[in-house]
């Protein structure tokens, strides 16, 4: 009798540890994935100075909107560092949510307003700044969704009975998807100077 009664508390620590090593893999996996996003989005950051270094000798009187792109990119660098800190934070997820609308929508007016501008469309180096800028747009979008369904299973395997009594006993924190409200931010930037 003894022995069922060890066999089963034997067996009831292993599921429990089971279950934690699982929540922890699915922790470490939207981490991982929320790295990825840290890549391209750095990447994307990288990018922006010399994209407004070449609008700026065609675009003397935009300097407003240069401006704006510049401010927007300082801001969202900020809102990368605090995700950085904590992924799956959910005011941090937010932050840099907002802070990713406000640079594509300085992006957008950016990229509008060069359209007046027949020589800098036609610059060679702002052709290719634009075309490593939309590559890096749409890898930012395949690391997001990664990120999301990364994030999607962490909150799954926390949520479901019976994990859900390991999750809430070891404090395992409930994480954020990366959402973007912005309509025009869930499409690459469009980018055409030809």
């Amino acid at each position: 009798m003894s022995w069922v009664i060890l066999a089963v508390i034997v067996g009831l620590v292993l599921w429990a540890v089971g279950i934690y090593n699982g929540l922890v893999m699915a922790r470490n996996a939207y981490k991982n994935a929320f790295a990825q996003i840290d890549v391209q989005l750095t990447r994307r950051y990288d990018l922006i100075p010399n994209l407004v270094e070449i609008a700026k000798k065609y675009m003397a009187h935009e300097r407003e909107t240069l401006e704006a792109v510049i401010q927007a990119r300082n801001a969202a660098v900020s809102g990368l560092g605090q995700a950085k800190g904590n992924p799956g934070d959910p005011a941090a997820m937010q932050q840099l949510s907002g802070a990713e609308n406000q640079l594509s929508g300085a992006l957008g007016r950016l990229f509008a307003l060069s359209e007046a501008y027949p020589d800098l469309k036609a610059n060679q180096t702002m052709m290719q700044l634009s075309e490593e800028l939309t590559s890096t747009e749409n890898k930012v979008a395949f690391a997001r969704q990664a990120y999301n369904d990364a994030v999607m299973n962490y909150n799954n395997r926390r949520e479901v009975f019976p994990s859900s009594f390991i999750a809430n006993t070891f404090a395992f924190q409930p994480a954020s998807l990366l959402e973007i409200e912005n309509e025009e931010m869930r499409k690459a930037v469009r980018v055409d100077f030809g």
